[in-house]
């Protein structure tokens, strides 16, 4: 009797005792900026600011979201088949990103954040472009050299989107929209083929379900390039933790392709080998380990050997922009909180809630998940703009909740969601 009960309470225990964290971090951030004492956030914990501003297809966003949630609870039962349920959920899952997108600035913010009349586009990637005129090796070879003279998103990652930039030909707003808008939207059938490999059948259509509406999903699915970078890192999760040898296999290097966009998405491997441990043992998590290490060698030595591609010089200049950055005006005491607190607010309160009851139960996901948040949180990667940083990991918060949802629930909790993220967009200016 005493071990139940005892799972019980720290079921309940963990996360109330995350939203006393997650409260007292935000009183904190509001006292500081009242006082005037700046946390480098314009609303600490989070990076947004309070700006009412709403488009005439807000009323449409609305309706469409109130329609979606309706909707989306009967797609969980049998009668759909896997394919069908996949596709019906990547159909909902951009419609509500769009109508989110439009409900403050119109159709123009699907793509205003990359535009040059937004104050945010020259810290983009597209004023990077000119620095391919001498072709992509060029590029690749002195990418460490010329960082710091980049904009700070084009060096605060690695190169991939830069280059597929240019071999696609795209060099404008709208076509840089069309990219992450369409590429992020396929995150959400693959965190049904991850869940699936985690969870039941039924989980698995939920967690889908709540990644389709959580807000940080909606509301930069649309905005950042780093919904593009989410997909590549569910893909590379759900064949790190696939069972078919062949997919498996193809795991380690969709880790290091996915690296190659986003230093964040180095995470995943140590989010798999944890779920690996606690599934497989200990034996499967360090053969995980280390065939993604081999990976990532592999495929750094082969890109220096053929393009000259220095991936420690790179890291230096973005280490060298962040810390003579915006960032540099982040105390680190409050951020060791503030970025934990800001991802889970973000991604949505009901979110937050059910993957902190999933990981006071243990369970694998949620323990691999807060693993990786709080070792990030205490090295200091980040320091504020987890809302938009860490939206690859709203897939895994989103597997988490799945897991101690009850069923009866889904709807109003879809419900709620879908009200924070609209609420959200039309009462902030998140910048993204």
């Amino acid at each position: 009797m005493h071990a139940p009960r005892g799972r019980r309470l720290r079921t309940l225990g963990v996360p109330l005792a995350g939203s006393a964290v997650a409260a007292g971090t935000v009183a904190f951030g509001i006292v500081a900026e009242a006082s005037g004492h700046s946390l480098g956030s314009a609303q600490p914990p989070l990076l947004y600011r309070p700006d009412w501003q709403a488009s005439i297809l807000a009323p449409v966003a609305v309706a469409l979201l109130v329609a979606g949630v309706a909707v989306a609870p009967r797609l969980r039962g049998p009668k759909l088949s896997p394919r069908a349920f996949a596709a019906a959920a990547l159909a909902l899952g951009l419609a509500m990103r769009l109508a989110v997108g439009a409900a403050r600035d119109g159709t123009g913010g699907w793509f205003a954040v990359y535009d040059v009349p937004n104050k945010e586009s020259s810290n983009e990637y597209l004023p990077a472009l000119p620095a391919f005129d001498f072709g992509t090796r060029f590029f690749l070879d002195t990418f460490a050299e010329i960082g710091t003279a980049l904009p700070v998103h084009a060096i605060g990652h690695p190169p991939g989107l830069l280059v597929t930039l240019h071999a696609l030909g795209i060099d404008t707003a709208e076509g840089m929209a069309a990219l992450t808008i369409g590429i992020g939207a396929v995150s959400i059938p693959l965190v049904y083929a991850l869940g699936r490999r985690l969870l039941d059948e039924t989980q698995a259509r939920i967690a889908t379900l709540l990644y389709v509406f959580a807000p940080s999903a909606l509301l930069h699915g649309v905005t950042s390039a780093d919904a593009l970078f989410a997909t590549l890192a569910v893909l590379a999760a759900a064949a790190l933790l696939a069972r078919q040898r062949i997919l498996a296999a193809l795991g380690p290097p969709a880790f290091a392709l996915a690296s190659f966009f986003s230093y964040a998405n180095l995470a995943v491997g140590a989010l798999a080998v944890i779920v690996t441990l606690h599934r497989d043992g200990l034996r499967r998590a360090l053969a995980l380990g280390a065939a993604c290490a081999v990976a990532l060698l592999a495929f750094y030595g082969l890109l220096h050997l053929f393009t000259g591609f220095d991936p420690i010089g790179a890291l230096r200049s973005t280490e060298i922009v962040y810390r003579e950055g915006v960032a540099s005006n982040r105390p680190y005491a409050f951020w060791v909180l503030g970025s934990p607190v800001a991802f889970l607010l973000a991604a949505g309160v009901p979110l937050a809630w059910l993957a902190l009851r999933a990981l006071g139960a243990g369970q694998a996901v949620a323990v691999a998940l807060f693993s990786v948040v709080a070792f990030s949180a205490v090295l200091g990667f980040t320091k504020a703009e987890t809302e938009r940083i860490y939206l690859f990991l709203v897939p895994f918060l989103c597997l988490a909740a799945a897991t101690t949802l009850p069923r009866r629930y889904l709807t109003p909790v879809l419900g709620l969601l879908a009200a924070q993220a609209i609420a959200t967009e039309l009462l902030f200016e998140t910048v993204w």
